[in-house]
């Protein structure tokens, strides 16, 4: 199968691009810089999508990159490395001639509003009432097809929890601190994490890629991206210092969190959707890391 593969050179990227050449597909990225097995954004947009099976979109700029201030040029930019992006994929999909049979777009769970009882799966209904919830709207309508395309089409998305890994994302991150005996919870600690490993997200996608898995539809095919294990925060840190054998003993007061990062990155920290991946494991998709225990080991001791 030949697969394109946006953003295909980041943390998620990479773990994708192995998994997907294991099981034989050929991969092209796209990429802003051009070079072997790539292509840029401005060749998709002015020479169109190139012969492919399926298409996948990862790209997106880093919410909480510690190095950039929260400010409106931010902010844009978080906005417009996911839409844009999605657009213009959308865009070749229905514009060309040989289109793919499959369309993938991974966005995120801020369309569930954050609380600690009501429990969420791929049936619930998304909704707008934050600045998060209205990136994941746009971000999705971006990607949908006509009913047209759609024909020929299948669409997929996939709504991601936090995304555990050695080589980036969250960890990356919080092992400084948590080898220091620095860690602790973040604002109450009561928020539920939904969290995935990231080969269990990759294997998501592939397992996407199989028309078998995906019911003929004018409507996007929704899965979720998490574990099937319900964590807060707190557990999650718990369950880090245990595997690191370091103390958590200092948690990070939400106020601080809201001067650091900006109240709406806070937000991002601070609370949580309880989503369950129900037609994700309907579907036939087993993960390899269901539990912190066994996802954290992998992580910590690889």
């Amino acid at each position: 199968m030949r697969v394109l593969v946006g953003g295909g050179s980041g943390f998620i990227g990479h773990e994708l691009m192995k998994l997907l050449k294991v099981k034989g597909h050929e991969v092209t990225i796209i990429s802003r810089q051009p070079g072997l097995g790539r292509i840029t954004w401005t060749d998709l947009e002015s020479v169109g999508l190139p012969v492919c099976d399926a298409v996948v979109n990862l790209a997106g700029e880093n919410i909480l990159n510690p190095l950039r201030r929260w400010n409106k040029s931010y902010r844009s930019d978080v906005f417009n490395s996911r839409l844009k992006t999605t657009k213009t994929i959308t865009h070749s999909i229905t514009s060309t001639q040989t289109p793919p049979h499959c369309w993938i777009l991974i966005t995120g769970l801020a369309c569930y509003r954050a609380n600690t009882e009501t429990l969420y799966t791929e049936d619930s209904e998304s909704t707008t009432f934050d600045l998060w919830s209205q990136l994941v709207k746009e971000w999705e309508e971006a990607g949908r097809l006509s009913e047209n395309a759609a024909i020929h089409t299948k669409q997929v998305v996939i709504r991601s929890g936090v995304v555990l890994g050695r080589g980036g994302g969250a960890i990356k991150q919080m092992l400084t601190p948590f080898w220091l005996g620095l860690g602790g919870t973040l604002g109450s600690g009561n928020q539920p994490f939904p969290w995935i490993h990231v080969s269990d997200l990759a294997g998501i996608i592939a397992h996407s890629l199989d028309p078998a898995h995906i019911p003929a539809s004018s409507q996007p095919q929704v899965f979720h991206g998490v574990a099937p294990a319900l964590n807060t925060n707190r557990e999650f840190t718990q369950e880090l210092g245990h595997v690191l054998k370091r103390p958590t003993l200092l948690p990070v007061p939400e106020l601080l969190l809201r001067a650091t990062l900006g109240h709406e990155r806070a937000a991002i920290l601070t609370q949580g959707q309880r989503a369950v991946p129900k037609r994700t494991l309907e579907s036939g998709f087993q993960f390899q890391y269901p539990d912190l225990t066994s996802a954290l080991r992998q992580i910590i001791t690889r």
